[in-house]
């Protein structure tokens, strides 16, 4: 048996007591069953284990775990990305964390090699999922949905080197939109570039541009400057590293790595470098290679009228039209943009924030079909927020700003000056948790007053009801603002009604 090799010296003896217990039930003679076995290997390794002394605690490598602090972080902006998905008529969808192998394969490229796979359980092949877009192109082709306007946030793990201080993860979170069926041109994918500005926006990150290109156009620059259809996707893949490499490092990856001729490279270079707004795209009408190519220029009229509609929107002038944005997923097959934070001089204190794109998406018309049996297409066009680094980005600015964060959101604190008040406390907090109010006490019997006030000031907690002797002989409690100390009395059943006028006018 090849696991018995793997086992320390001092693991036999516990493997030797369990192998030489009496026979399952199920066993004859002296024929030991493969179950037993394989249970007293098992319990042997993990003994081993146990009792190794240098055991370090520590989480995967590329994955984080979110304090309190970085949780209220996190929900306000996927609250204000989930709100304006919502405005625009989306309903939420989920999908499993993993999908069967098959479902993924040939999705994504050179990218697929990054996906995690999972150890065959139950004679399936399963792969953790690597994005949220390919699970909805499945759901679609398997629910026979020709027409849907979805949202959907959860994570995603993909098997890359980790760079955490550019808020890159192995496991993270991504919020995507997107909008399904078929539908006059350029309207849906004028609107998913009108949300991403909305988002971008609302979270005040500092100026920003979305780059905007057509797989057509790319694909028609291509052949137009001699790339085999063989490497067009290869070589798509190199053109989207020039956000964070230099042409000639691009070019040499091109030459050296993937076998391309260096003069097509070179007429590559004189299209990449070409960025601008619908002037460009004028101007590529009339480019005597991407003219001659019908691909590039059915790319160039949907551009053309997706820019009409930007204007009408008031957001063309956020939007480039970039000949280097080639997206290197595979199924993108129309219209590709990817949102990127423009560097500003940083303030006192601040470091350069360097987090690349922060969002992206695009058109992908083909990908249900590859899931339907008959081949049906559902057109299909869509954005992901990178939540992961616009929360990076959020957490570094205030921790340069020093600002504080509330983890709880509780309103109304319950204190008591005196001993045995316990009951008292127990029957003021019901009440006012049974009307909706966030409220919490102390868990002793016998607190003293000024831990339960320090405690209040501590986490922010705004008002104090108090009730000690005095004021349940009167009928009464005593509400403390927490910010100015000022304490009034009212009557017990005005509590609920006083409470909840103090907390509208805040």
């Amino acid at each position: 048996m090849p696991l018995l090799g793997l086992l320390p010296r001092r693991a036999w003896a516990a493997l030797l007591s369990q192998l030489l217990r009496p026979p399952c039930a199920s066993c004859t003679g002296a024929v030991r069953c493969q179950s037993q076995v394989a249970e007293a290997v098992l319990t042997s390794q993990l003994k081993a284990h146990q009792e190794k002394p240098n055991f370090i605690i520590k989480i995967p490598k590329g994955t984080r775990d979110l304090s309190p602090q970085h949780m209220v972080v996190r929900e306000k902006i996927l609250d204000l990305v989930i709100s304006c998905f919502k405005r625009h008529g989306a309903k939420g969808m989920d999908t499993p964390a993993f999908e069967l192998k098959e479902t993924l394969t040939e999705k994504y490229g050179e990218d697929s090699g990054l996906m995690y796979d999972l150890k065959d359980q139950g004679g399936e092949l399963l792969s953790l999922r690597y994005d949220l877009t390919v699970p909805f192109a499945r759901y679609l082709a398997m629910s026979k949905v020709k027409k849907m306007k979805r949202y959907h946030v959860g994570k995603v793990w993909r098997r890359e080197s980790p760079s955490i201080v550019q808020g890159r993860y192995r496991e993270f979170c991504q919020c995507d939109f997107d909008i399904a069926g078929q539908f006059d041109p350029m309207i849906p994918d004028a609107e998913c570039l009108k949300i991403m500005c909305e988002i971008l926006s609302g979270l005040q990150l500092g100026d920003f541009l979305i780059k905007v290109n057509d797989r057509r156009i790319v694909d028609g620059m291509f052949a137009a400057c001699g790339v085999p259809e063989s490497k067009f996707r290869a070589i798509g893949s190199s053109i989207d590293k020039l956000d964070k490499m230099a042409w000639k490092d691009v070019r040499h990856e091109m030459v050296a790595k993937k076998g391309l001729a260096p003069e097509v490279a070179d007429r590559i270079g004189d299209y990449v470098q070409c960025h601008g707004g619908v002037s460009l795209v004028e101007q590529m009408f009339q480019d005597p290679r991407l003219s001659q190519n019908k691909q590039a220029l059915e790319g160039l009229e949907d551009l053309k009228l997706l820019f009409e509609y930007l204007n009408l929107f008031g957001i063309a002038e956020k939007i480039s039209f970039d000949l280097s944005l080639a997206r290197g997923l595979d199924y993108y097959t129309g219209v590709i943009y990817e949102a990127v934070l423009l560097q500003t001089p940083t303030q006192a204190g601040e470091e350069p924030l360097n987090v690349g794109s922060v969002a992206a998406g695009g058109r992908y018309d083909g990908l249900v079909g590859m899931f339907d049996p008959k081949g049906h297409k559902v057109p299909c066009v869509g954005l992901s927020i990178g939540v992961e680094r616009i929360f990076y980005i959020v957490e570094q600015r205030m921790k340069t700003k020093g600002e504080k964060v509330r983890t709880t959101e509780t309103q109304v604190f319950v204190a008591t000056p005196q001993k045995n008040f316990l009951q008292e406390r127990l029957k003021l907090i019901t009440e006012l948790w049974d009307a909706g109010i966030k409220a919490e006490m102390l868990y002793k019997n016998n607190p003293k007053l000024l831990t339960q006030l320090h405690y209040c000031e501590s986490t922010g907690i705004p008002l104090v009801v108090i009730i000690g002797e005095q004021e349940l002989k009167e009928g009464i409690i005593k509400i403390r603002s927490v910010a100015s100390r000022e304490e009034v009395a009212i009557k017990r059943e005005n509590l609920v009604a006083e409470i909840q006028k103090r907390l509208s006018e805040s």
